[in-house]
């Protein structure tokens, strides 16, 4: 007994190192001692093996008695039997007690070497448990190594899992050094004949996300939803996100105070650059929103064949484009469709209509909460959310009438909310009246039709006005030279005269 409790003891220090429990390590040594029972007698044998909280282990083999043997390890004859017993009959069970010092050497390290397998599946299949539902998932760890350019992690919760982060998955502008934290995200779980294998990567575009999801809690509570993503990893990230509710503005909440929660996953990427965009249903409006920060002009969309076309001015073109057409690669991913971009004169060039840079410019409204708008009294804003009125939307189509029904608000009140809301919107008016002048414009002069048919640009058109001034001008100083001289001629007759 008392070799049996070290060996005991040693089998639950290398558990323990494996966070096994009491229960779970007695099991492993039960099934240590029937593969050395295996071995010693010769095959698969029937055993009673019980192990006590103390360390005491007792084992009993279990034989059939049987007038001829043919499985040595489970039957014995009934010679052999009655040698012990004279009352044993054929198909008697026969125990027979092993003494655990009458194992050898080579029994033991059998023993060992079924638990340390054993150990080894267990840790496998709560990995497969583990991890099996958590691809997307944002784990971090520390690098143990680097081999021929992936990184080998270990994760802080589960230190036993194999995780790695091959070439591809890193961020080509960082370097990482043994023993420096690091945090990615699961992208794959891979069976391998060591068994399984995390695949953890920084570059792919649901890193940001997880980073998303960490930073900004109306993400993490699914009031702002991350509709669209992509990503070239170390050059540009575009987000789109959408609010389920309408009070919470999605691109103010990703960014944060003072672009603080944005910042924080710039920071983590390295200083990647991020584009966070609203999202929109209509494929025309998201790709004026997607191709941020340029400003777009004019947008044609085929539905059949799922291409958009946008123009911007000369002045955008570099910047709608970006480094290497980045930022309309990007744009197209996001929307999903192909993405064709003109500068205004392209344009022109190829056949488009010259309308469509010297109409009125469009503006597009986002909705935003009342208490953010200055002008509206504490009392005022107080009785419109009562009434469930809380964004800038729910007010746009109300008249005097419809606020007068609303409880708190009186003829004044809505005297003043009617003159906010003509203020806030008198841009589109304006520009109308200026879309509405410029034919006018154009009939009085004949030399503006010219220039468009020329394929001009609005620029050009700007620079060409001083030009007309100019001649202005000189015209101008002529008709002075004229008068000057009817009056020098008018003053030599009246001194004629006088003579």
């Amino acid at each position: 007994m008392s070799d049996q409790i070290p060996v005991v003891e040693a089998f639950r220090m290398m558990a323990a190192n494996k966070s096994l429990t009491q229960s779970e390590l007695h099991d492993l040594i039960r099934e240590g001692i029937h593969a050395a029972l295996a071995r010693r007698f010769g095959g698969p044998v029937e055993a009673e093996i019980e192990v006590t909280d103390t360390g005491d282990i007792s084992i009993t083999v279990l034989k059939e008695v049987v007038e001829e043997v043919e499985d040595p390890a489970r039957e014995v004859t009934l010679e052999q039997a009655r040698w012990d017993d004279a009352d044993f009959q054929a198909g008697d069970l026969m125990e027979i007690p092993v003494d655990f010092h009458d194992f050898g050497r080579s029994a033991v390290m059998a023993a060992k070497q079924r638990i340390l397998q054993r150990v080894r599946e267990g840790e496998r299949d709560r990995i497969r448990e583990e991890f099996h539902d958590r691809v997307g998932d944002l784990v971090s760890g520390e690098v143990q190594a680097t081999e021929r350019g992936k990184l080998v992690v270990i994760l802080n919760r589960s230190r036993e899992a194999e995780a790695i982060i091959p070439w591809r998955e890193q961020n080509p502008r960082e370097r990482f050094r043994q023993g420096e934290p690091i945090r990615a995200v699961l992208k794959l779980l891979e069976e391998t004949p060591r068994g399984p294998r995390l695949v953890l990567s920084r570059a792919d575009p649901q890193f940001v996300a997880a980073l998303f999801s960490l930073e900004v809690p109306e993400i993490y509570q699914g009031i702002v939803e991350i509709k669209e993503i992509v990503r070239e990893a170390g050059g540009r990230t575009k987000v789109a996100v959408a609010s389920s509710d309408e009070s919470v503005d999605p691109v103010g909440a990703c960014v944060g105070l003072k672009g603080s929660r944005v910042q924080a996953v710039v920071s983590e990427l390295g200083g990647e650059r991020i584009d966070i965009v609203p999202w929109h249903s209509e494929p025309e409006v998201f790709a004026r929103r997607a191709l941020a920060p340029a400003r777009v002009s004019k947008v044609i969309s085929s539905q059949e064949k799922q291409v958009i076309t946008a123009i911007v001015d000369e002045d955008q073109l570099s910047l709608a484009i970006g480094r290497n057409g980045q930022n309309v690669r990007l744009a197209s991913q996001l929307i999903g469709w192909q993405l064709d971009l003109y500068s205004s004169r392209d344009w022109i060039e190829k056949g488009g209509q010259s309308s469509l840079f010297s109409g009125p410019e469009e503006y597009e409204i986002s909705d935003f909460p009342l208490s953010e708008l200055e002008g509206i009294p504490s009392a005022i804003l107080a009785a419109l959310e009562a009434a469930g009125i809380g964004s800038f939307y729910g007010v746009l189509d109300m008249d005097r009438k419809d606020f007068v029904e609303v409880p708190g608000i009186g003829p004044e009140e809505a005297d003043q909310l009617e003159a906010l809301i003509d203020e806030l919107t008198v841009i589109d008016n304006a520009a109308n009246e200026e879309g509405a002048a410029e034919p006018d414009k154009n009939e009085e002069g004949a030399a503006e039709p010219d220039k468009n048919e020329e394929g001009d640009s609005a620029q050009v058109h700007e620079d060409q006005e001083p030009e007309q001034e100019e001649h202005a001008s000189e015209n101008d100083d002529d008709g002075e030279v004229v008068e000057n001289e009817t009056q020098e001629s008018t003053t030599e007759s009246d001194e004629k005269e006088t003579e």
